[in-house]
């Protein structure tokens, strides 16, 4: 094994884009390689650790040059920052291994063998001193001490959508757990790991768990076959169950709001259902009907032209590129009402259809809430939270891959597996052309902390996007 601080790099040119109408500048990073898109930026925003097959490099996220090169012993499954900053998890699931680099100490370093019983999951805890591996066949979960390197086992976690999550603040743990053919939840206590609360769920297959943001209400939801909700104070006692119908296929997405005010419910039926935090009632439902009409919601959509076209078309909004710099332009028209959204038909014979709302995401603030509907595939629709309507509609040429807010500001991003990245506010829209060389394709991608930059993933390669903030959206 090796470890070794690598000679430092020449700081990256970045190519400079002036979208005029927007009098806007975005700066584009050179290209760089990486492997299953393990690229994070650390917690404090100050560096970006990359994973380049079985070496892990880490970065500074303003300069982009090279501050540490690690050798890990195979290629990464999964990678994952503390939350401190100081200490980087790389798991080998194949190998059933984990290694921890640290930030300040080069020359140390950590290594976990599960052995024969194998590892399906690793992640922080969020002090950033414990680990906990997840073995395989979800035998056990093991936590690991950095510090004291004591080891602690928990029995029958659930292998479930999303078994493990911890409160907000750290303090608690909540975990999926299935034993005598029941579902139920312990609660932890991240300080000791000791059990706080364990009970018993009403449900029939749980299927994921998420606390609330203020750490006060943990949801808990059954599978796609029982539609039910059920949402538990910290100490264990049912305040309300939500079913919004039966024998049908039921949820599929759940999140909550920042502010914990409203919990969000994605179901197979194509809508969203929004509870609040009062009565844990449903207030409002959000349709995605495939003809949008009668309706104050703008609908953005994107069209593909070569320059020196005539534009005596339909008006454009928010031109993004001068036409001498790139063959193909991207913009938006603003489309008339009634639109017909693309309409894709599931496969009924496929395990998991093509249908229903399969990604919620609420703005940092709670005002707008995004979603996709998995069988209008080139659409995502951004709800107005206060008016509690549908505030716009983009439609894409292909297929949404991601789409994120901005952690700061009610703007989103979202990429479509091609060359370009689209940015959404309440003020307009944006397709901007990623101009790097062998048409890089964005096919995922994340926010800085600060809100100032995007991390561009591509199959083998990333770009930073780093944008110009004096111009922000009120």
């Amino acid at each position: 094994m090796t470890n070794h601080t690598a000679p430092v790099s020449p700081v990256s040119h970045h190519r400079h884009i002036t979208r005029n109408s927007c009098d806007c500048k975005m700066n584009f990073s050179e290209v760089f390689k990486q492997t299953n898109q393990l690229c994070k930026v650390s917690p404090d925003g100050k560096y970006l650790a990359t994973c380049v097959q079985y070496r892990l490099v880490v970065r500074d996220v303003s300069t982009l040059q090279i501050l540490q090169l690690y050798t890990c012993l195979d290629q990464v499954s999964h990678m994952e920052w503390s939350s401190d900053s100081l200490f980087i998890l790389c798991a080998m699931y194949n190998r059933g291994l984990v290694q921890v680099w640290s930030l300040e100490q080069p020359d140390w370093h950590c290594k976990i063998d599960e052995g024969s019983i194998g590892l399906v999951s690793s992640r922080w805890s969020p002090d950033g001193r414990h680990i906990l591996n997840t073995t395989e066949f979800h035998l056990r979960v093991t936590v690991w001490s950095l510090c004291t390197k004591a080891v602690s086992y928990i029995k029958y976690p659930k292998a479930c959508q999303k078994g493990i999550d911890f409160s907000r603040d750290g303090r608690y743990m909540a975990l999926a757990e299935r034993r005598d053919c029941k579902d139920y939840v312990c609660v932890f206590v991240c300080d000791d790991w000791h059990l706080l609360r364990h009970f018993e769920t009403e449900t029939q297959d749980l299927a994921g768990l998420e606390w609330s943001p203020n750490g006060c209400v943990l949801a808990v939801w059954d599978s796609c076959l029982e539609y039910k909700v059920l949402l538990y104070s910290l100490d264990g006692r049912l305040l309300s169950t939500y079913s919004a119908y039966e024998w049908s296929l039921g949820v599929k997405s759940v999140s909550w709001s920042p502010s914990s005010q409203f919990l969000a419910i994605g179901s197979y039926d194509e809508k969203v259902r929004i509870l609040n935090h009062i009565t844990w009632k449903k207030i409002t439902q959000f349709e995605h009907p495939a003809i949008i009409d009668n309706t104050k919601a703008t609908v953005y959509k994107e069209a593909e032209k070569r320059p020196g076209v005539g534009s005596d078309e339909m008006p454009l909004h928010n031109i993004t590129m001068g036409a001498t710099l790139f063959n193909t332009q991207s913009k938006y028209e603003i489309c008339p009402l009634p639109v017909q959204i693309p309409v894709v038909k599931p496969d009924p014979d496929r395990a998991s259809p093509k249908i229903g709302i399969s990604v919620l995401a609420f703005s940092s603030d709670s005002r707008y809430l995004a979603t996709k509907n998995d069988n209008m595939a080139t659409a995502v629709w951004v709800w107005d939270m206060q008016k509690m309507s549908l505030e716009a509609v983009l439609e894409q040429t292909s297929a949404v891959r991601c789409f994120q807010w901005d952690p700061l500001r009610p703007r989103l991003a979202l990429c479509a597996g091609n060359t370009k990245l689209y940015l959404w506010s309440p003020g307009g829209c944006v397709s901007v052309q990623v101009p790097t060389e062998g048409g890089f394709q964005v096919q995922s991608l994340n926010w800085h902390c600060s809100g100032d930059s995007l991390i561009l993933l591509g199959k083998e390669q990333l770009c930073l996007c780093y944008m110009d903030t004096d111009q922000e959206d009120k």
